[in-house]
């Protein structure tokens, strides 16, 4: 009788253990592509990225969802950076290839080469089997693919992706653009829950460029949401980095993530505070259908222009990058946005640390 009650127990242990589940989702910033990255990813036969996310992609393929914010719209040629980008195709191929499984695409740029644009846009995304949010080539599109259900590692994931504007242009029907709008989030958060989801992930394109705490409209968002049943937020657009939070859910006994900006992922902009951003690792750990944060964490990386490095190619490089790589005037400006990003986040971050790869 002891031996079948010891086995017993053990057998309870062992199911206990083995009924653990945990995904590790990984959110970039915005994936820029200025003109002097199209210029310097020429070549003979075409562009290539390849060399730009050589020292990023393997922390990125680590992660079980990986998903980055398009901020350009593949419109085709004439290839444009700023102010209304259409990048080269290759650019979303070495995306691809760097490991992102998802893009969103609700953004002030997503319009930048107008019906054309958002279309091919979209068209080269379900080319390359990517899934992705935030805008539709028409109505009936986007009752069947949104909310975006993502499924792995018996997680399901509702995600959201909505924009402050489009710099003034206008969507022409019957083509969508989710735009921030509480009636119409009120509705989509619902048709999420609907969904039984793990979690709810809200990312959202808003705030003031270059500022690099939110402003009150984008903290009274983040409450709004949070109220609503979002279960965790990922911001961006100001182009610069901005606090992270791990706040007590108003639903539950769980976290909630809010990410006000992430900064730029690779771009040319050389500004203070806008040649880096951060990636953020979130991972969830499911235990008798009770879902925990169980780490919420960003890591630094800072773009290298041709200029600065002497190289054919923009390079995005994570903090722990031998330095012995860097040309002396890459270490000079890379410790420059290093340092005055931790002076930031350590001051204002709630809960979130640093984590090096």
């Amino acid at each position: 009788m002891k031996h079948l009650s010891l086995s017993f127990v053990l057998l309870l242990i062992s199911f206990s253990v083995c009924s653990q589940e945990k995904i590790t989702l990984l959110f970039a910033g915005d994936l820029m592509q200025h003109q002097g990255q199209i210029d310097a990813a020429k070549t003979t036969w075409g562009y290539d990225y390849d060399d730009c996310f050589k020292y990023v992609k393997e922390e990125i393929g680590k992660a079980d969802i990986a998903i980055g914010n398009l901020e350009v719209t593949l419109g085709g040629k004439p290839y444009k950076g700023y102010p209304t980008f259409s990048a080269p195709d290759e650019y979303l191929y070495a995306m691809k290839d760097a490991g992102f499984d998802v893009l969103i695409t609700a953004n002030n740029h997503c319009l930048d080469t107008g019906k054309k644009g958002l279309e091919r846009t979209v068209l080269m995304l379900d080319s390359l089997k990517i899934p992705h949010a935030g805008t539709y080539v028409n109505r009936e599109k986007r009752e069947r693919t949104y909310p975006l259900r993502l499924e792995k590692n018996g997680f399901v994931i509702a995600l959201l992706n909505y924009t402050y504007g489009t710099n003034g242009i206008e969507v022409q029907a019957p083509n969508i653009v989710n735009y921030i709008d509480k009636k119409v989030i009120s509705e989509d958060i619902q048709k999420a829950k609907e969904m039984r989801p793990d979690a709810i992930i809200a990312c959202i394109h808003w705030g003031i460029e270059y500022k690099s705490l939110p402003n009150e409209e984008q903290k009274q968002l983040a409450d709004w949401l949070l109220s609503k049943g979002v279960t965790h937020i990922i911001g961006g657009h100001p182009h610069v980095l901005q606090p992270m939070e791990l706040r007590a859910s108003p639903h539950s006994l769980d976290k909630n993530v809010v990410v006000y900006s992430l900064g730029n992922f690779i771009s040319n902009m050389s500004v203070f505070r806008t040649d880096g951003g951060a990636m953020l690792k979130l991972e969830l750990t499911k235990r008798n259908r009770i879902v925990r944060v169980t780490d919420c964490s960003y890591s630094l990386v800072w773009t290298s222009r041709p200029a600065l490095s002497g190289k054919k190619n923009y390079m995005l490089y994570p903090v722990s990058i031998d330095r012995a790589l860097l040309t002396p005037a890459e270490a000079s400006r890379m410790k420059i946005f290093i340092d005055d990003s931790r002076r930031l986040l350590d001051e204002y971050n709630v809960g979130v640390e640093e984590y090096i790869f």
